[in-house]
């Protein structure tokens, strides 16, 4: 996202030097801070939001001196609302995050400094822990033959086992999976390795079993469209893009016929490569590297999951209970 590309913003609920400021400010994120378009969708939809209320309760159009004079008690005031919209802890962290960020840029560039939002403590969030599949259930994902009975073209239940094969065999997120170029996964036998790119443009080595590999060589050769090498491997019924939400529906089909929670997501799978490997002897920090954190303590999560597992295994097993 370079800076003569960005979008010309409009906004009802503020003045139009603040517009030009976020077009810069979210210019700046994609071009140099290499935010993803989703962050910076959302980074931009909170902001909007938070300028909206600002208006609604200033009672005038927000400008820039008045933004840069916010008090605590505005962006308290903001955060309420949006609480009683049931939004998540999550969701008011990124809120809050955004506009500090902006509110760090508008300093940056001179534009005034507002200090109310340091002064606003993040919202506590619940842990939760990743709900993994049994071993069994996530191997029969990637199996082509569960769905044989749908009425589906024999290359496109090849391509969904082949991704699903790849989100649990070596963790990656769909979004890394869907973003794969024809060049970058070997045929069976002439290599093990795939070169991923993940959030932050960053990049991370991770291997990829043969098996799975086979899987993918086999959609390959059935895919009715070429597939150029510098071209995404997977693509949709009609040769495009293959969107993220045709695997969540296949996904979703599966849990039926396998009898699956709810929570037996793409994303599920990734979990369950993680919570799998470390249930065998996995070394925490290579499963970092294999996962793409930055930070430890997000992987680290996983080992609440096998603890909770082997206190049920010791509740239901030992003979003095």
């Amino acid at each position: 996202m370079s800076k003569a590309a960005a979008p010309h913003i409009e906004l009802a609920s503020a003045d139009p030097s603040i517009a030009q400021e976020m077009t810069r400010w979210l210019s700046h994120l994609g071009a140099e801070r290499r935010l993803s378009p989703k962050t910076l969708e959302a980074y931009g939809r909170d902001l909007r939001q938070c300028l909206d209320f600002l208006c609604s309760h200033w009672g005038e159009r927000v400008t820039l001196a008045r933004f840069a004079a916010l008090e605590a008690t505005d962006v308290r005031a903001f955060m309420a609302m949006r609480r009683a919209d049931d939004i998540a802890g999550r969701s008011l962290m990124r809120a809050l995050a955004g506009l500090r960020s902006f509110g760090r840029f508008l300093e940056r560039e001179g534009k005034g400094k507002v200090g109310a939002l340091s002064a606003i403590r993040a919202p506590k969030v619940a842990k939760s822990l990743p709900k993994p599949l049994p071993m069994a259930s996530a191997k029969r994902l990637a199996d082509a033959d569960e769905r044989a009975g749908e009425e589906r073209e024999t290359w496109i239940l090849a391509r969904d086992a082949a991704v699903m094969a790849l989100l649990y065999g070596s963790g990656l997120r769909i979004s890394e999976a869907l973003g794969l170029k024809r060049r970058e996964v070997p045929r069976p036998g002439e290599g093990d390795v795939l070169i991923v790119t993940g959030k932050g443009n960053k990049t991370r080595m991770v291997p990829v079993l043969q098996n799975v590999l086979a899987l993918v060589q086999d959609y390959v050769s059935m895919c009715p469209y070429p597939l150029p090498a510098e071209g995404p491997i997977f693509v949709g019924a009609r040769g495009g893009p293959l969107s993220p939400r045709i695997i969540q529906l296949a996904m979703e089909r599966l849990r039926g016929a396998l009898g699956l929670p709810d929570s037996a997501t793409p994303h599920a799978l990734r979990h369950s490569f993680a919570t799998h490997l470390l249930s065998r002897g996995g070394d925490l920090r290579a499963i970092q590297e294999l996962l793409g954190h930055s930070s430890l303590s997000t992987t680290q999560i996983y080992t609440g999951i096998d603890s909770e597992r082997l206190l049920e295994v010791y509740a239901s097993a030992h003979p003095r209970r």
